[in-house]
């Protein structure tokens, strides 16, 4: 969704499905759930996003 904003609402992050976002090395952190691999980072650690 985004980052939390001192109003409470959620901004925007600019990325959409589809899209390839670039991260630093340790920016992410893997999680599997069902038996699916995903990626966790925050906003602030995307370095690009190339859209799809």
């Amino acid at each position: 969704p985004g980052k939390r904003l001192d109003s409470g609402q959620l901004s925007a992050t600019g990325i959409n499905v589809g899209d390839t976002v670039l991260y630093g090395k340790y920016g992410a952190t893997e999680v599997k759930v069902d038996g699916v691999d995903y990626l966790i980072l925050r906003a602030e650690d995307v370095l690009a996003v190339l859209e799809g």
